[in-house]
C-alpha cells in the first residue's frame, strides 16, 4: 500500500457551520475518506491506494484488513487537521466499489481476501447454475424469467459478481466457507468494521440479484436465493435503505478521533453515489464516469432490464427511484497499463508520484486526434456492457512505423472514450430517452484533454463538476444528508456546481466519427479470435 497526499483539488476551508459527514469512498484502487459538509464543500480528503493481485487464472483479489487500516489511518488524519469541522460530524456515509465478495465472521471481521469485481475464476459454476436446456444469452429460459421479472436483472455468466463468487468459495475453499458467516458487499464490511453489525441493503445487494424490486420493502426473494444455489444462512440480514446501521464503536471512534455514538448510514454504491454527487438527479439527467471502471448513469422512473445489452435500472439512493446500471471494466486503469508498459524510466516522462500521469496525458496531447490511425480497443478485463464477453482484449490497431508513443498514449485516452459513445448509444437506445448533456465526473474527468476528448467523440457537452474526483464521496455525504432529515432532495443539485463545460469542436468530430464507426466492429470482428486464444491462457 503507497500513500497519497490529500487531494490537491480540495479547496482550502474554513469553520463551517454546515453539520458534517465523515464519507469514505472505497475503489478498487483503495479508500478516499473525506469531510464534507452538507452543503457541499469538501473539507478535506486523504487517499491510500490499495493494489489488487490479479493473475492470467482470472484471480483479482484484496485483503479487507489493508482497506480497513487505510480508512482508520486516512480518518485519524483528517480529524486532527480538521477539529471544527470534526465537531460538526453529525454520521458515517459510506461507498465504493460492489459487485466484490468478502468473507466474514459474526462480527464483520474478514476471514479471507475479497474477491473483486474482476475475479472470473467462478465462471463455469456460475454458467451451469443459471444455465437451463432452453438457453437464452447463457441462461435458462424459466431461470432468467424469474430473476428478470422480480429483480429486474441477472447474474453474470461470466463469474465477475457475487454469485460466481460463493460458488468458486464454496467449491475450491472449502475451509473459508465453512468459516464464513456472510458474504458481504466491500462497503457493507466497512460498515460492519465501523459499527461491530453485519448487515446489507437493497442497494448493496443489487448485484446478488436476489432482491425483488417490485417491492419497496426490504428482505429477500426466496425463489431467486434457491435459483442462486446460495443458502440464506450465508447472506447478510437486510435493512432498509437510508436506516441507521448502528454507531461507531468506542474503540474505532478513539483510533480515527470521531464523536461517540456517531450513527453509521446503510452503505450505498458508488454508482448510487456518483449519480447524486454528479448534481444531475433528475430522470435522464446523465453523467459519464471515468474512473478505474466507467460508466453512464442516470436517474430513471421505471425498473426495465436488456439482457442483450447487459445494463437494467434498479433501485436508487432516492426512494421510488431508479438508476441505470452498466459498466466497462476498463477505463482509468487501461491509462496506468499504458504507463507502466510504454513509458521508461529515463525517459523523462516518469516520476515517483502523481504527475507522471500529467506528464503522460501532456505527451498524449501533442498528438493529432485520431492519433495517427491507430485505433485502441479499452477491453483490457473483458466487457460488461453492452455486450457481455469475459474474453475480449485489448488491442492497437493500425501501427506502422510512422506510430509514436505519443499516438500510443493518445489512442488509449480516444479508446476509452469510443467505448463510452458505445456504451451511450446503448444506453439511449434501452432508455428510449437521450440523455442529453452529460457530467463528466471521476478522477478522469480532472484531465481537461481527457474531457475534450470524450466530447469531441460522443458529440455531447461535458459539464465537469467542481472537483470531480470527489463525486463519490460528496454524494455518499449527501445521501446520509437527505436520509437524516438534514437536507431536501432539492438540494442536492444546488450542492454541486460546475466548474467548466467542454464543447465538441466540429471538426475534430468528424475524424472521431470516422473511427467510431470501425470501433463499433471490432467486437463482431474479433470476438470469435479472442475466444479461441482464451483456451490458450
Amino acid at each position: 500500500m503507497t500513500e497519497a497526499s490529500p487531494d490537491p483539488q480540495a479547496r482550502p476551508a474554513g469553520p463551517t457551520t454546515d453539520p458534517v459527514v465523515l464519507a469514505v469512498d472505497l475503489g478498487t484502487g483503495g479508500p478516499k475518506v473525506a469531510l464534507i459538509s452538507l452543503g457541499g464543500e469538501i473539507v478535506g480528503s486523504v487517499y491510500r491506494r490499495v493494489e489488487p493481485k490479479v493473475a492470467a487464472d482470472g484471480t483479482a483479489v484484496q485483503n479487507p484488513d489493508v482497506w480497513w487500516t487505510a480508512v482508520t489511518d486516512g480518518a485519524a488524519e483528517l480529524t486532527r487537521a480538521h477539529p471544527d469541522a470534526t465537531a460538526a460530524l453529525v454520521a458515517v456515509a459510506v461507498t465504493g466499489q460492489w459487485g466484490s465478495t468478502v468473507p466474514v465472521d459474526a462480527h464483520g471481521n474478514a476471514v479471507g481476501d475479497c474477491m473483486l469485481w474482476m475475479d472470473t475464476r467462478g465462471a463455469e459454476l456460475a454458467a451451469a447454475q443459471v444455465g437451463g436446456r432452453v438457453p437464452i444469452e447463457g441462461f435458462g429460459a424459466t431461470k432468467v424469467a424469474s430473476w428478470i421479472r422480480r429483480s429486474g436483472g441477472a447474474p453474470s455468466t461470466e463469474g465477475n459478481d457475487p454469485l460466481g463468487h460463493r460458488l468458486f468459495i464454496e467449491a475450491h475453499q472449502r475451509d473459508l466457507y465453512e468459516r464464513t458467516h456472510a458474504f458481504v458487499e466491500p462497503l457493507d464490511y466497512l460498515n460492519a468494521r465501523f459499527t461491530g453489525r453485519v448487515a446489507a441493503s437493497r442497494p448493496s445487494m443489487a448485484l446478488s440479484w436476489l432482491t425483488d424490486n417490485r417491492k419497496d420493502e426490504a428482505g429477500y426473494d426466496d425463489r431467486l436465493v434457491k435459483l442462486a444455489g446460495t443458502p440464506p444462512s450465508k447472506l447478510p440480514p437486510m435493512v432498509p435503505m437510508g436506516s441507521i446501521v448502528g454507531t461507531v464503536l468506542p474503540e474505532v471512534a478513539s483510533a480515527m478521533g470521531l464523536p461517540k455514538a456517531l450513527p453509521v448510514l446503510t452503505a450505498i454504491p458508488d454508482l448510487h453515489a456518483v449519480t447524486l454527487g454528479s448534481g444531475a438527479v433528475g430522470n435522464y439527467e446523465g453523467h459519464v464516469s471515468i474512473s478505474t471502471s466507467a460508466w453512464i448513469g442516470c436517474h430513471a422512473p421505471t425498473k426495465k432490464t436488456s439482457l442483450f445489452k447487459m445494463m437494467a435500472t434498479i433501485p436508487a439512493a432516492l426512494p421510488g427511484r431508479y438508476v441505470l446500471a452498466n459498466n466497462h471494466d476498463t477505463a482509468g486503469v487501461c491509462l496506468e497499463w499504458v504507463k507502466g508498459v510504454l513509458v521508461d524510466a529515463d525517459d523523462g516522462l516518469t516520476s515517483p508520484n502523481v504527475d507522471s500521469f500529467t506528464e503522460l496525458v501532456n505527451a498524449a496531447a501533442t498528438a493529432k486526434p485520431g492519433s495517427g490511425g491507430v485505433l485502441f480497443a479499452p477491453w483490457l478485463n473483458g466487457e460488461r456492457s453492452p455486450v457481455a464477453d469475459a474474453n475480449l482484449r485489448g488491442g492497437f490497431h493500425g501501427l506502422s512505423l510512422a506510430t509514436t508513443r505519443c499516438d500510443l498514449v493518445r489512442s488509449v485516452l480516444e479508446g476509452v472514450a469510443h467505448n463510452a459513445r458505445w456504451l451511450l448509444e446503448a444506453s439511449e437506445d434501452f432508455l428510449g430517452e437521450s440523455l442529453g448533456e452529460l457530467r463528466g465526473v471521476g478522477g478522469g474527468a480532472v484531465s481537461d484533454l481527457w474531457c475534450q476528448i470524450h466530447a469531441d467523440v460522443m458529440n455531447r457537452p461535458i459539464h465537469r463538476i467542481e472537483q470531480p474526483l470527489m463525486a463519490t464521496v460528496r454524494g455518499a455525504a449527501l445521501f446520509a444528508g437527505v436520509s437524516l432529515g438534514l437536507i431536501g432532495e432539492g438540494d442536492i443539485a444546488s450542492s454541486v456546481p460546475v466548474e467548466r463545460v467542454f464543447r465538441p469542436d466540429p471538426e475534430t468530430r468528424r475524424i472521431y466519427d470516422g473511427v467510431y464507426a470501425e470501433f463499433v466492429k471490432l467486437h463482431k470482428i474479433e470476438a470469435k479470435m479472442y475466444s479461441r486464444l482464451a483456451k490458450l491462457r
